[in-house]
């Protein structure tokens, strides 16, 4: 790959979507710091997990849990500065955090590393660290370290009383491969009888659909387009025991190109904008 080629990968990943835009809350983010751990904790200080709320003292009323359907960046910290108007500079007490899952994290991490000029994107996929031999429904952001020449996996949700209950021995700011499974990861395992279906997902939901919709959210996510981890739309519509043998090679294709890195950037670009069957509908992003 050409420095050229790279340079435009990365001017792509920098400029925001149509979901990591902060719009007229931009200026609010370039006053942040613009290292990573930095912009970890300042996230951390303005969004509580849905699932983790208890676990900091707050019990979340119903009209409060329905902030993880806001999609936007820009309709999130338009909410957060309605529960709190302090300067997100300024960490909230738990209570008075954005309510988000780790979609959410991720998204605005990467906002905020776009904000400084920093290559990065939210990635779908399973975290291997939540429960034992399970790979459970989880994103994370990735950034571009132009030292080392890669891209960094951070894990933004995980603070300290995270990391403790979970008893991770690795650093979420620089996750070491195997932690995160890219949603391609686990279809290629599963079509590979190296994984089990039934063990990928959350909850309840689990199996060859649910890995097959993580994938399509994955190659949105590539494009810049990150829907909600329970959007449905086009494809992820259609059961994968319905699959022609068109379709499980399409997905097929899918996977193996969320997973080659910079070299697969135009294909994975052509064929989102090539295939309208995987595009979201307008009003999600408005």
């Amino acid at each position: 790959m050409t420095n050229g080629e790279l340079n435009a990968i990365l001017a792509y990943y920098i400029e925001p979507g149509v979901m990591s835009a902060a719009g007229e809350y931009l200026d609010q983010l370039r006053a942040l710091p613009s290292d990573v751990l930095s912009l970890v904790q300042t996230l951390q200080g303005l969004v509580i997990h849905i699932f983790w709320a208890e676990r900091y003292g707050v019990k979340l009323p119903e009209e409060r849990q329905a902030e993880v359907q806001i999609r936007p960046v820009r309709q999130k910290l338009a909410r957060l500065l309605e529960i709190d108007p302090a300067p997100i500079t300024i960490a909230r007490p738990p209570e008075r955090r954005l309510v988000g899952n780790c979609r959410d994290f991720s998204l605005l991490l990467a906002s905020f590393l776009k904000a400084h000029g920093i290559a990065a994107r939210a990635r779908c996929g399973f975290g291997t660290y939540f429960m034992p031999n399970h790979f459970e429904d989880h994103w994370m952001t990735e950034y571009w370290h132009p030292e080392e020449e890669r891209w960094v996996r951070v894990d933004s949700q995980i603070d300290e009383l995270q990391k403790q209950a979970l008893k991770l021995d690795f650093d979420p700011l620089d996750m070491p491969q195997g932690k995160f499974i890219l949603a391609g990861e686990a279809w290629q395992m599963c079509r590979a009888g190296q994984a089990d279906p039934d063990h990928v997902g959350i909850f309840q939901w689990h199996g060859w659909d649910f890995i097959k919709g993580n994938v399509l959210r994955d190659l949105l996510a590539l494009n810049k387009v990150e829907v909600l981890p329970w959007d449905s739309w086009g494809l992820t519509e259609v059961s994968v025991e319905a699959f022609s043998q068109d379709q499980m090679d399409q997905m097929d294709r899918i996977a193996a190109l969320t997973l080659q890195g910079n070299e697969s950037f135009g294909m994975l670009r052509k064929l989102y904008e090539e295939n309208p069957i995987f595009h979201i509908p307008a009003e999600w992003a408005a």
